[in-house]
């Protein structure tokens, strides 16, 4: 008698996790790896050898483009760590907490563990994917202990893979969206082609992350992949516990807040809560001249996201010391995106710088091959496809979309696609390939400790699952 079909996704899940186990390595080595295949790829995409000869190549490969561009995204890096750092301290919040871990003690099994941290990770993504990566880290690793606690058996991994659902499919649909936010910024990189091409500088938000289009396919993305992480998740077998990876996770007390008496001035100013307010107050003001003055769906960018939640926390705090000790506990998980981003820079750099003689970057030529071959019906899907695959390379939404949103912009235009629909469909390629890349899951996996390796083999089965109903939903539903 052949497996059931839950059987047959179980299966899939264990086989990829074993497979991913023996050879992904950690997520700096294959930072490592990318910039030696993205140097490759410049060099058989360009063919600088033709023009400068060998010793040009190395140059303009190695110094123009990897060491040109390893400190170009400075600004954007720092974007990048903020929506973490806050979304951090704001899931480490004492109230938030205790929330997540109210939820940690619903599941009774693995599948209905997997299924609860990808709804929530989902769900926090849309508002913050920050929040959603950290949150969903501490709920996953909440579930873990709550099941060791109540002797429920779970796979732990399982868990762990599950809760990176929103950095993997669904958080560039949401008010964290990088592409959409840079391009609803004043004087972004692509206002002059947009006024070329459609008389305007920028695309409010209205036709991207509001629009209908970006809302349908984000609810049914959604269920798809509760779905998908509910069936391939196992039951029963050798399943790992959280303490198979972390001993010590038990003897841990849950976080709660402190309270000391101030007694000196310096102290009592430190844990001034009429500071707090103050400064929250004035937060207010200013998002209120902010949003009045251009409108919700123009003012949201990414700095004013990130002032929107520096002020949440400062207010959840309500104490001007507690949130700064706060933010620097948070900065360690963000350790290992501040190294690694600017290797990813380098990359940048790498598909993205032009090579003078031809005037072209690598990025342009591999993306202008694919935008050949679109129809206007097929063109979200290509969207979709060339992001995934340039994520790999370049996994930060604004930063790829700096490389090749010029490209996909313009293609769109000849092919009478709606801009806000090329900007959403490349948004989930760029979260989609999120799961096959680990740059950015280094902040759950330290949280979780896990590796890369014990949790992505259900992450690439998830990828895998999920595509075919990410370019039915892409093509087929109306803009």
């Amino acid at each position: 008698m052949g497996e059931s079909k839950g059987g047959s996704l179980e299966s899939l899940g264990r086989r990829l996790e074993a497979w991913v186990r023996s050879w992904m390595p950690d997520p700096f080595i294959f930072a490592i790896i990318l910039t030696i295949i993205g140097a490759i790829i410049s060099v058989l995409v360009l063919k600088p050898y033709k023009y400068v000869g060998w010793g040009g190549t190395i140059k303009f490969v190695i110094y123009d483009s990897w060491f040109g561009g390893f400190w170009k995204l400075l600004t954007f890096s720092m974007q990048m760590v903020l929506i973490l750092v806050t979304g951090y301290v704001i899931a480490h919040h004492p109230v938030v907490y205790r929330g997540l871990s109210r939820l940690a003690a619903w599941p009774k099994d693995t599948k209905s563990a997997a299924a609860l941290a990808a709804l929530v990770s989902i769900i926090l993504s849309w508002i913050s994917w920050g929040l959603s990566l950290i949150g969903g880290a501490v709920l996953a690793r909440e579930i873990g202990k709550q099941a060791a606690l109540r002797g429920r058996k779970i796979h732990y991994p399982a868990v762990v893979a599950a809760a990176y659902a929103g950095l993997g499919l669904t958080w560039h649909w949401g008010l964290t969206s990088s592409a959409a936010l840079l391009m609803n910024t004043p004087g972004n990189f692509l206002a002059k082609t947009m006024k070329e091409l459609y008389g305007r500088e920028t695309v409010p938000l209205s036709e991207t992350i509001f629009h209908p289009y970006t809302i349908i396919n984000f609810i049914i993305i959604t269920i798809a992949a509760v779905i998908i992480l509910w069936a391939i998740s196992p039951r029963e077998g050798d399943l790992k516990s959280i303490t198979d990876y972390d001993p010590d996770a038990l003897k841990e007390e849950v976080a709660g807040e402190e309270r000391v008496e101030p007694k000196t001035l310096a102290e009592k100013l430190e844990n001034s809560r009429t500071l707090a307010l103050i400064t929250v107050l004035f937060g207010l003001i200013a998002l209120y001249y902010e949003i009045s003055g251009k409108g919700l769906s123009r003012a949201l960018n990414l700095n004013v996201m990130n002032f929107i939640f520096l002020m949440i926390g400062l207010l959840l705090y309500a104490n001007p010391i507690r949130y700064a000790r706060a933010f620097y506990d948070s900065v360690k998980g963000a350790a290992g995106v501040i190294l690694q981003f600017h290797f990813y820079a380098g990359i940048f750099g790498l598909f993205n710088t032009t090579f003078e003689p031809t005037g072209l970057s690598a990025a342009e030529i591999i993306a202008d091959k694919l935008a050949s071959i679109a129809t206007p019906g097929t063109w979200p899907i290509m969207s979709w496809l060339i992001a995934g695959f340039i994520n790999l390379f370049i996994p930060s939404g604004g930063g790829e979309w700096a490389t090749i949103g010029e490209i996909l912009v313009r293609a769109g235009h000849q092919l009478g696609v709606p801009v806000g629909k090329t900007i959403i469909s490349y948004a989930v390629g760029d979260a989609w390939t999120n799961l096959l890349q680990p740059f950015w899951a280094i902040p759950l996996l330290h949280i979780t400790s896990t590796r890369a390796r014990d949790v992505f083999g259900y992450t690439i089965a998830l990828m895998i699952l999920i595509a075919p109903v990410i370019a039915i939903c892409l093509a087929l539903i109306p803009y």
